[in-house]
């Protein structure tokens, strides 16, 4: 009876099939929308259907006290173990595959599979059987979804996470309480809890950092087939904290963490066969991993578009000397002394500060309620509207109320604001307060979109790819996403990833429905660490933010990578040494340069430039200096590659050459002018001795070049020194008093 049962769970893996996800809006709770069903049986498109096969899976062997990664044998292979050749070859295969003592791990390229067992047992469990058919010498496999039964401590343990959760989970949350809790849990066991602590410590968030304690947990947790912790430990591999560094274990713990459904995991895996970082690039391989992170991080967006995320880059910092947008107390205290005297346009401008997050304002409900009310009441209309929306989306601060909500819209829309139209539209095209009716919801959004206003053109996009209200068309759809997406609404990046995913009114792209789901993935609420590591990062908590910046780097967020890099660059991280820290440095930069950051690859020029982390390579330097220069246009880049022609560094020695370079990163940038304006004059200076040939000045010119390859610094130093003579002598003289 059991080699049956396998052989329908090898069946029922066979007939498993991707399933279709429909172009989302903002997702409204109770409300469900029935024309998504009909409008996804009009879309015809082909199924995936995962097929479990032996040539696609890999065992993990033991063999003199060293892991190997072999191919599993097909069934009609010969082969030399196999001892019971008088049972059938499926049942065979499959019981080896499941009772073989040497057997460790199995991994199956498709992800979906092992998601999809449980789900098979469970069928399997429930199905009708008669009983004459079952011997009772044979004990059926129990589900594997029903748990083991809790003892009194583990149900203490998982109500304490499940309360602890509650709290994480609110607007502003209060963090040293809830890691007490959390940590209480996890000492009685529950594994939820644990990997929080554990994550907790790694970062040294609310709790003191400590790597060896997290690493620990994280191992235990990846025993006990924990993704969090198959998460943990494969981001300890690849960044070599605590452990050293292993791409094959790192990857084989990323895998199982991401089978688990762990969306850092999962991430890890896109970013990775995206990049072809580790793994052979498979542009399919990568859509699915980052089509499920976006699948739920499209599912947790809601009418607020959630809090605002910046993304500082260091370096820019520091050259620019600006802080990207982050406000000053000083200046903050100044609007909000303005709107307290009455200044509407500071009220609001709080408001949406306040309603959204970010430039270092914390996100709250209550105080943006405040200042968009005293606003609304002097008449403002975009203050009308962000009430609106703050009550038709509710919070744990504020409840959900549709006829207040409906209330607010109404008043903004008379007023011809573009938000409040839009308000109006949603409310009508989910039947929120109001009957559906999506000819005024249609209406409403055109009006809005008219103006220019995101969510206008999202839900039109919605409407014409589902044909509420109107003759569906998908160039009308792709039209209103691409108005959408142009303003960051990160619903329509996703429903344009669908949209090239499946080819649906255009062709298909997997290239670009990979970038756009990459742009979703990285707009999950995970993105806050960007801001708690930068704010660590300027409280001198270099250890807290660059372990912070590794974990987002190792998801593929560029930002992280180059701050990462930039923070070894500087030798500001204290747990690595310099010479570790460049070699680190020079492959979390190579990683931001292949995103397109032209920063990132002049960095990576200068680095084989001066052999700094690797050997000194003038061709690769200028290779990276080309690609920057011709495709960013980076000033930097262009004075580079003219220096190299100049002095015929990694390629041909060309005066012209170098000119053109120099005039360029003129033209690019105004601070480029100075340092182009002398290397000119020295360049004019070589190539007037040149032209001199064999004259009495070419013992000038043997001089200089007995000067080696430094002369041009010598000879910007008596001009510079010339010049102070000149200035010094020429000051105004201080003209006596006559008594």
């Amino acid at each position: 009876m059991r080699h049956k049962l396998l052989v329908v769970l090898f069946i029922a893996l066979v007939c498993c099939e991707f399933s279709d996800e429909a172009v989302r809006g903002p997702p409204i709770p109770g409300i469900q929308d029935k024309e998504d069903e009909e409008s996804s049986e009009d879309v015809q498109t082909e199924e995936e259907v995962i097929k479990f096969e032996e040539s696609d899976a890999l065992r993990i062997e033991i063999r003199d006290g060293q892991a190997e990664v072999v191919k599993i044998h097909s069934s009609s292979e010969p082969s030399a173990d196999k001892t019971t050749s008088n049972k059938d070859s499926d049942s065979l295969t499959l019981l080896d595959l499941l009772e073989s003592p040497e057997l460790n791990f199995v991994i199956v390229d498709q992800t979906k599979v092992l998601e999809r067992i449980s789900k098979e047992f469970d069928l399997l469990a429930g199905s009708d059987i008669e009983e004459a058919d079952l011997d009772d010498s044979i004990e059926l496999p129990k589900s594997a979804s029903i748990e083991k039964e809790l003892t009194s401590e583990e149900i203490e343990a998982k109500q304490i996470f499940e309360d602890a959760a509650v709290l994480l989970n609110k607007t502003r949350p209060d963090k040293p309480l809830v890691y007490h809790m959390l940590i209480e849990a996890s000492n009685k066991g529950n594994m939820e809890a644990k990997a929080l602590v554990a994550w907790a410590k790694l970062f040294g968030t609310t709790l003191k950092q400590d790597i060896y304690v997290a690493k620990e947990m994280f191992q235990e947790l990846a025993e006990h087939g924990n993704p969090d912790g198959h998460m943990g430990m494969g981001f300890l591999y690849a960044s070599g904290l605590a452990v050293n560094v292993s791409q094959a274990k790192a990857l084989v713990h990323y895998m199982f963490g991401a089978l688990g459904g762990n969306t850092w995991a999962q991430m890890a895996m896109g970013y990775r066969y995206f990049a072809g970082a580790g793994v052979a690039p498979s542009c399919e391989k990568s859509l699915d991993f980052y089509r499920q992170v976006a699948d739920k991080v499209s599912q947790g967006v809601s009418f607020s578009g959630g809090a605002a995320i910046q993304r500082i880059r260091l370096l820019d910092e520091l050259e620019n000397g600006y802080t990207s947008g982050i406000l000053d107390n000083d200046l903050l205290e100044y609007y909000q002394l303005l709107a307290e005297k009455g200044d509407v346009q500071a009220q609001v401008g709080l408001g949406q500060l306040h309603y959204q997050g970010g430039r270092g304002v914390d996100l709250d409900y209550q105080k943006a309620m405040h200042y968009f009310t005293q606003a609304a009441n002097a008449g403002n209309a975009m203050a009308m509207a962000y009430l609106g929306k703050i009550y038709l989306d509710g919070s744990d601060e504020v409840d959900a109320n549709n006829d207040t909500a409906f209330k607010y819209f109404k008043k903004a829309s008379e007023l011809n604001n573009p938000v409040g139209l839009s308000g109006l539209g949603l409310m009508y095209l989910y039947g929120r307060g109001v009957d559906r009716d999506y000819a005024k919801a249609f209406k409403y959004f055109m009006a809005a979109a008219d103006q220019g206003w995101v969510d206008g053109q999202l839900q039109l996009g919605n409407m014409y790819f589902k044909g509420l209200g109107v003759k569906k068309d998908y160039k009308l759809a792709n039209k209103y996403f691409n108005l959408a997406s142009q303003s960051g609404h990160v619903l329509a990046f996703y429903n344009l990833g669908q949209m090239h995913a499946k080819g649906t009114g255009m062709l298909r792209s997997c290239t670009t429905a990979v970038e756009l789901f990459k742009n979703v993935a990285e707009r999950g609420r995970w993105g806050e660490l960007l801001m708690q590591a930068h704010a660590d990062y300027r409280d001198g908590l270099y250890n807290q933010a660059f372990v912070q910046y590794v974990l987002l780097a190792e998801l593929g967020y560029e930002v992280a990578q180059s701050n990462a890099a930039f923070m070894l660059d500087r030798g500001e991280v204290p747990m690595l040494d310099i010479s570790e820290g460049l070699i680190r440095a020079l492959l979390y930069w190579s990683r931001a340069a292949a995103q397109g950051y032209s920063a990132a690859q002049v960095k990576v020029g200068d680095y084989y430039y001066y052999g700094l982390g690797t050997t000194v390579d003038y061709e690769t330097a200028a290779t990276q200096y080309r690609v920057a220069a011709e495709q960013q246009h980076n000033a930097q880049a262009l004075f580079n590659l003219g220096y190299m022609h100049e002095q015929g560094l990694g390629m041909s020695k060309d005066i012209h050459l170098a000119k053109r370079c120099y005039d360029l990163a003129a033209e690019t940038s105004v601070d480029a002018k100075v340092p182009v304006t002398l290397a000119l004059f020295k360049l004019n200076f070589l190539f007037s001795i040149e032209k001199l040939g064999e004259s009495p000045f070419t013992r000038i010119a043997d001089f200089i070049d007995s000067l080696g390859t430094d002369w041009d610094l010598y000879l910007i130093s008596m001009l510079m020194a010339l010049l102070a003579t000149i200035i010094y002598f020429r000051r105004p003289q201080i003209q006596p008093v006559l008594a």
